[in-house]
């Protein structure tokens, strides 16, 4: 969790620099959900994620010297530096995409799930997405795609409170995301999102029901994003107070309470989050020195189908 906030936290302080290009959506607040459902999986399987992708990204197992140079648009990106912020892939640990589209994430998951139940694997397929995602059609049609065919999948609703700057609430009819998916027939999960032990308890059963065979489980993980909906935005739509509120609950230091009872010292918890803010500080400026790439390579990665006239009429 240090990792993912001082890598956010270096992201930010270089867009602006004007190094990173683009849009950044921070999920600063919202650690214990990657971390916690991330910890669960093994490297072979696989994950989609959001536009608010780079913790999930970072949890699975992804290099962030690799992710940064993908912001900064440099040589060495875990895209080559095409895919930004909100298109991070890496499939060498699994991670086969964040997604700039709200819900599009889904189906692809739910396709990559059904390849593997057709290959007979035992790879698992993750999938989260934020609360926003629940009514857009592509929810519903993956959601029960991944029913219907008891497909090895696991759906991971990120609730942070707000569609971009719109409160959830104002705008989802029912019971919310666990709801909906229920009326599937999949067994749904809720949780507090900014308790890590509490997310790793639930994320594992859920695993482990998917991986045995069980069919699709979803997991809403109730957080709270401490910044705007982008690293731009100054969420004016919100009160202070309820800002400050959650700043209270965050999921840093909560598990360090639960750490302090288990006999791990102040200093010991200093040094984690000193450690990573270090390491990420330097992994920044390593970004910053890396060549930008050869411009040729704007034309590899792109698959030419020929003439659609030619191919359509």
């Amino acid at each position: 969790m240090h990792r993912i906030r001082a890598f956010e936290e270096e992201a930010i302080s270089g867009q602006k620099e004007g190094l990173v290009l683009g849009a950044i959506h921070p999920s600063i607040g919202q650690e214990a959900v990657a971390a916690g459902v991330c910890g669960n999986l093994e490297t072979a399987d696989l994950m989609l994620s959001t536009h608010r992708g780079h913790g999930h990204t970072l949890a699975k197992g992804a290099d962030p010297l690799a992710m940064m140079r993908e912001l900064y648009g440099r040589q060495g990106g875990t895209c080559g530096g095409k895919g930004g912020s909100m298109h991070i892939a890496d499939f060498g640990v699994g991670m086969l995409g964040a997604n700039g589209v709200v819900g599009a994430n889904i189906p692809i998951a739910t396709g990559a799930a059904h390849a593997l139940k057709l290959q007979g694997s035992r790879q698992i397929v993750t999938c989260i997405f934020g609360d926003g995602a629940v009514n857009r059609g592509p929810f519903m049609e993956g959601l029960n795609w991944a029913r219907v065919f008891d497909l090895p999948v696991l759906f991971v609703c990120e609730d942070n409170n707000f569609s971009a700057t719109t409160r959830t609430r104002d705008m989802t009819g029912g019971a919310g995301a666990g709801a909906r998916a229920e009326s599937l027939g999949i067994e749904a999960t809720e949780v507090d999102g900014n308790d890590l032990v509490a997310v790793d308890a639930a994320a594992r059963a859920a695993i482990d029901a998917v991986r045995a065979g069980k069919g699709p489980r979803f997991l809403t993980c109730h957080t709270y994003r401490m910044t705007g909906h982008t690293s731009v935005d100054p969420a004016a739509y919100r009160p202070a107070t309820e800002v400050e509120e959650w700043r209270g609950n965050d999921p840093i230091a909560r598990i360090e309470v639960a750490l302090r009872m288990a006999g791990v010292e102040d200093a010991q918890l200093a040094s984690l989050h000193r450690d990573e803010a270090d390491a990420m500080a330097q992994i920044a400026r390593s970004a910053r020195e890396t060549d930008w790439p050869e411009a040729a390579g704007a034309f590899t990665d792109v698959q030419d189908m020929g003439d659609p006239r030619e191919r359509a009429f």
